[in-house]
């Protein structure tokens, strides 16, 4: 086996940025991958920007370099392609040429390992050469970031040096030094084991715009350089870049035209100084008066632009309002130019990455938007050129989504998880003031009232994804010496990026002191997400009075109003609004129950199991929201009545079975159905509002809560009712907004 090599392409290449390391050929070699006898195979990541570890996995094969193609890739062909790299194991694959397309052939297709094979060569594929792909659906692994012990010449990989991969600001001004984001700074460029600077020579606000857009920021402005040149006459500097010139759309300084010194070099730069950035904060990390940050965010949302079914801040599918109507944009064409529009606009940074396949959810509605081909200094998606689309041309499972730079805030310093099997799930303990020498004190959380919302801001805190559980007692992690608790009463929307910015009691105040009582998580990198088919309600409500001989069964589970006790029984009836509702889960993770199948509740009367006490709500509200009537329904059953075409159903109720409603799958619950009705015999005629709100107490997560809600307008005669104008909510209900009046205080110094 070959030691490990090392080019140097041609930096205007990019993509060249190479790392390979050599493997023989197993022998005897599967049918299906043959390699020319004594020619061996030479493996070796590329693209920008990425890591060390990480990029497009390419093979040297009959004397040329190519792809593979992302049809049909799993996480154990990463493994065996990561082996052959000299890492241990694999953490994750990309699809789609995340780190750009390459060039040449692409030699494997379709390829299935097992993931313990030695050689890609025993792994199945189409055979060398064989294959309908193009580069844009170019894979890429994610390597453990652990070396094979032994492995030949102890294969250090060698990197390119000519690379830019880590750029900071480092803040000189005593103010800019004092909380985060860091918006002003000298730029400083990773170099072996230190920071180096970059020469200002010619240095442009459109190098500028690059920087601020890789650290999270929107837009650049202009800084007083004349305290930085004394800063920099009075100390040494090591300068690295030079005659950087970025046009201002780029992503990544590695895409700009620049020069590198040779080695450190301190008396150069002549007639400069370091380069000095600043940066303007977008919205959600704009310092000054909570009244400041609170309109900015208002202005934010007024925007024609969001993005849903992102666990982190900046990233999601990205959604449109055109015509009163939120939709989406369609993957064709869909890159990074396009992507940035949609960062900046939302107050982040250029984009990490341009997401296509619906890899954040897939979307209802309309598909406003196809072949979105924007420059990058566009200020709005709104200004880039695009095609209108019709619905058969492009479906939800091509939606496009975006992940953004976004600004350093530390948040994930002042909380941990202690106890649990893994880093993503454990007992929840906040950092207090520093202590007498420096380091941080820790406390534990009440579990009195902790739920799932709380639970979703820690796990974005700490980048874990979305919460799967928020729990109340954690005796089974007790593996820490924190035990005094100093939070209690938590409520938070979800929406926060930080458990700082929810409310809580402003004493502690917790019934159950002990510490097998206190709030934990488990995280989850994905979530579900339900949404009601509005239309389907708007189209199939109507009256029916119904005798009360047959409502019997209704009643025993408490499906209509509480003046059907004083009823005449069984003579008379109830009047019932009923229509079909049709929820569907478009999220990225099944819809299970949160109880387990040894609690669910047969009912004998329906001659099937509860799974959650209260799955929907149904209400008819007046104009202002109070409530006029109501419905009550438990989950019965969920399961999949039907799916899309490539989907298969996984659950079903019949003989006791597994219920939850899988991805890509819906639930259909008919008008003719017990309980799938409002009891609206007191009602007066007049307009209404019919509101439907799923999984209302959020006893089980999704990946976003403000789609839950439904409300239409309705017109009633008093013989007849109009159900019209339906549509889902954009804000989570004012059931949960009116909790929050309880707890005025947010928390408070001592919790940072």
């Amino acid at each position: 086996m070959g030691g490990v090599r090392g080019r140097r392409e041609l930096f205007g290449l990019l993509c060249g940025v190479w790392l390979w390391v050599s493997a023989a050929e197993p022998s005897p070699p599967a049918p299906t991958g043959q390699s020319r006898e004594g020619s061996p195979l030479q493996f070796r990541l590329a693209g920008y920007p990425r890591k060390h570890n990480e990029g497009r996995i390419e093979i040297f094969h009959n004397q040329e370099w190519g792809t593979i193609c992302d049809d049909d890739f799993t996480l154990a062909n990463a493994h065996v392609l990561c082996r052959h790299l000299g890492f241990v194991a694999a953490t994750g694959w990309t699809h789609s040429a995340k780190y750009g397309k390459g060039t040449g052939r692409i030699w494997l297709d379709n390829v299935n390992c097992g993931g313990s094979e030695k050689s890609v060569v025993e792994c199945r594929s189409r055979g060398w050469g064989n294959s309908d792909c193009s580069h844009e659906e170019d894979a890429g692994v994610i390597c453990k970031d652990e070396r094979i012990a032994g492995f030949v010449d102890s294969n250090v990989i060698e990197t390119e040096q000519n690379q830019v991969e880590e750029l900071h600001l480092r803040p000189v001004v005593s103010q800019a030094k004092r909380s985060l984001p860091v918006t002003e700074g000298i730029v400083e460029v990773r170099y072996k084991n230190s920071w180096a600077q970059i020469c200002d020579a010619n240095w442009t606000s459109q190098n500028s715009r690059v920087i601020c857009g890789m650290l999270g920021f929107p837009a650049e402005k202009k800084v007083n350089r004349n305290f930085y040149r004394l800063y920099a006459q009075r100390h040494q500097l090591s300068y690295r870049l030079h005659s950087v010139s970025c046009l201002g759309n780029e992503v990544h300084i590695s895409m700009c035209s620049f020069e590198f010194y040779r080695s450190n070099a301190t008396g150069v730069c002549k007639g400069g100084m370091p380069a000095v950035v600043g940066c303007v904060p977008g919205p959600l990390f704009a310092t000054g008066s909570a009244q400041k940050k609170k309109r900015q965010q208002k202005q934010q949302g007024q925007k024609h632009l969001r993005l849903k079914g992102g666990a982190k801040p900046g990233e999601g599918r990205v959604e449109v309002l055109k015509n009163n109507e939120w939709g989406t944009i369609c993957d064709d064409r869909w890159n990074l130019l396009s992507a940035s529009v949609v960062c900046r606009e939302l107050g982040f940074g250029s984009a990490k990455e341009a997401l296509t396949g619906a890899r954040m959810g897939q979307g209802m509605g309309p598909i406003h938007m196809n072949e979105v081909q924007c420059a990058g200094s566009e200020r709005s998606l709104w200004s880039c050129p695009y095609k209108n689309i019709t619905q058969e041309a492009c479906k939800h499972s091509e939606d496009a989504g975006v992940r953004c730079n976004v600004p350093y805030m530390g948040y994930e310093t002042t909380i941990r998880l202690s106890g649990g099997r893994s880093r993503f799930e454990g007992r929840v303990e906040v950092a207090l003031g520093a202590g007498s020498n420096g380091t941080h004190q820790w406390g534990l959380i009440c579990g009195d009232g902790w739920g799932t919302l709380a639970a979703m801001v820690v796990c974005r805190q700490l980048g874990l994804g979305f919460a799967s559980q928020g729990l109340q007692e954690t005796w089974y992690w007790d593996a820490s010496n924190v035990t005094e608790m100093v939070l209690s009463g938590v409520k938070c929307t979800g929406q926060e990026m930080t458990l700082s910015h929810c409310q809580h009691h402003n004493a502690v105040n917790c019934p159950k002191t002990g510490t097998r009582f206190a709030a934990g998580v488990i995280c989850s990198e994905t979530a579900s997400d339900l949404l009601l088919h509005a239309p389907l309600v708007q189209e199939t409500a109507y009256i029916e009075d119904r005798p009360l001989h047959m409502l019997y069964c209704a009643a025993e589970e408490n499906c209509l109003s509480s003046s059907a006790r004083n009823a005449n029984w069984p003579y008379g009836h109830r009047r019932l609004l009923r229509f079909s509702s049709q929820i569907h889960n478009n999220g990225r993770a099944d819809f299970r129950p949160k109880a387990g199948r040894h609690s669910w509740v047969w009912h004998e009367c329906h001659g099937h199991y509860h799974s959650m006490d209260i799955f929907t709500h149904y209400d008819l509200l007046t104009a202002n929201g109070s409530k006029v009537a109501e419905g009550h329904k438990a989950s019965f059953c969920l399961e999949d009545t039907e799916c899309h075409e490539d989907v298969g159903k996984r659950y079903e109720c019949a003989n006791f079975g597994e219920q939850g409603i899988t991805v890509g799958c819906w639930d259909l619950y008919r008008h003719d159905i017990d309980c799938q009705w409002i009891d609206i015999t007191d009602v007066q005629p007049g307009n209404y509002i019919l509101q439907v709100v799923i999984n209302p107490r959020y006893e089980v997560a999704e990946s976003d809560f403000t789609n839950n809600a439904m409300k239409c307008n309705c017109k009633y005669d008093g013989h007849r009712i109009w159900v019209h104008s339906c549509h889902i909510g954009d804000a989570l209900s004012d059931e949960a907004s009116r909790r929050f009046e309880q707890y005025p205080g947010q928390l408070n110094n001592q919790v940072v």
